[in-house]
């Protein structure tokens, strides 16, 4: 942080005196070409004078001859003036470029920073729990009931790194290589299984679900549908409040041409200044030094690529009077 803060005082000096010395050397090339029109007029005057072509400086001044030197050396401090403004400009874009490279940069190595810390913790954590659960069955006769117990624990972190594992492949793979693979799925069912899945794993969480009465029938990709409900419903448990409430919403056009699904929740919010940046790969809110929360920041990367490869949209606004909705729509079939 020390070094990025004097290089950019370096660079705000080295830019400071550019701008200086530009505006000194205008000033000196406006002297010189006052100085030179000066003595090229009172040189053509005197040989006018002893000429005998004119007799004072008023006859002079209205010479065609002083008229177009006068008008030559105006037209170099136009040139002077153009030539200066164009310095300028060219400089404070070329700043504002290199500062914007320079501020991109600085930021993905602060997203590969956090992304590091974040998958050192996701992978220290549950490998910890399952040595600890085997070194306890090595050196301890444990009994049944207790087995079962740190069994289960140890099912639950291999759980864990299996879908670490698989947001990382299915990250790599949105960004090269993935085609959705299209069949038609009742949507209605669709999400009301993911849902009774997710209630029975947090009890403790307000599920609710709002669909129409008909069955709403959408051609799009099984796998891909449950990666970005699983991941939009995690996440707003993840970031849920003491009593978590999630609140999904399916809704279709009279034409059942499209259709739009809203998850809403009444957890922490996401500020205006994260919002454009949240579908950014391993990007996530706060820093990786003090956040609590557990995640590689792959989470809403992967569910905007495969919303975009369904041609779809998705949107993020603020919930009141407090939490997020994500708002997907998307058409219900591949035409």
């Amino acid at each position: 942080m020390q070094r990025n803060i004097r290089l950019r005082l370096l660079s705000n000096i080295v830019i400071a005196f550019m701008l200086l010395a530009m505006a000194w050397w205008s000033f000196l090339l406006f002297t010189k070409n006052k100085d030179a029109f000066k003595w090229h007029s009172r040189y053509d005057k005197m040989m006018m004078v002893a000429d005998g072509v004119i007799q004072n400086d008023e006859q002079y001044l209205q010479t065609d001859l002083y008229k177009n030197l006068e008008a030559k050396y105006k037209r170099q401090e136009w040139m002077i003036l153009t030539e200066s403004m164009v310095f300028v400009v060219c400089m404070i874009i070329g700043v504002w470029m290199i500062n914007k490279g320079y501020n991109r940069q600085i930021e993905s190595a602060q997203e590969r920073r956090n992304f590091l810390l974040s998958i050192t913790h996701e992978l220290k954590s549950p490998i910890a729990s399952i040595k600890l659960v085997l070194e306890t069955f090595i050196k301890r006769e444990l009994k049944p009931v207790h087995i079962n117990q740190l069994s289960n624990n140890a099912l639950k972190e291999t759980d864990r790194l299996n879908d670490l594992v698989n947001d990382l492949l299915l990250a790599a793979k949105v960004e090269t290589a993935y085609a959705p693979f299209l069949e038609e799925i009742n949507l209605s069912q669709f999400l009301q299984d993911i849902i009774n899945r997710l209630q029975a794993k947090y009890s403790n969480v307000q599920f609710e679900f709002r669909r129409p009465e008909e069955p709403v029938i959408v051609s799009a990709d099984r796998t891909g549908l449950t990666s970005v409900a699983v991941n939009l419903l995690e996440n707003a448990v993840k970031y849920g409040s003491e009593e978590t409430k999630i609140s999904t919403v399916l809704r279709a056009d009279k034409s059942n041409q499209n259709i739009w699904l809203e998850f809403a929740d009444n957890g922490i919010g996401i500020p205006n200044k994260d919002k454009a940046k949240i579908f950014e790969r391993f990007y996530r809110v706060g820093s990786e030094d003090t956040r609590k929360t557990k995640g590689t920041g792959l989470g809403l990367y992967i569910v905007n690529q495969i919303v975009l490869a369904h041609r779809g949209t998705i949107a993020v606004t603020d919930n009141r009077p407090k939490g997020t909705i994500f708002t997907i729509s998307l058409p219900t079939n591949d035409s």
